[in-house]
């Protein structure tokens, strides 16, 4: 999961930067807002897939026995954080 949010980081990475040459080649405002709205969509996409796979990692340790790196609440503040 962590390599599908590096994915879509890098999508939006590539979408930031063409907001960012539609600004300075001054695109029409229309234009340029849609595109910034995908960005900030990826961004927040690859944000929970973050949380979605710490909870996974964290769940999986505690089944092993062993204490988690992050706790739930923290997991939780970081998510409503996206939210």
């Amino acid at each position: 999961m962590v390599g599908d949010a590096l994915t879509r980081l890098r999508r939006a990475h590539g979408q930031l930067a063409g907001v960012i040459s539609m600004i300075e080649a001054g695109e029409d405002c229309v234009k340029v807002l849609t595109q910034l709205a995908a960005v900030s969509k990826a961004l927040d996409r690859a944000g929970f897939k973050l949380v979605a796979s710490g909870l996974r990692y964290c769940h999986a340790a505690r089944e092993r026995g062993e204490e988690a790196p992050i706790s739930e609440a923290e997991l939780e503040k970081l998510f409503l954080a996206l939210a």
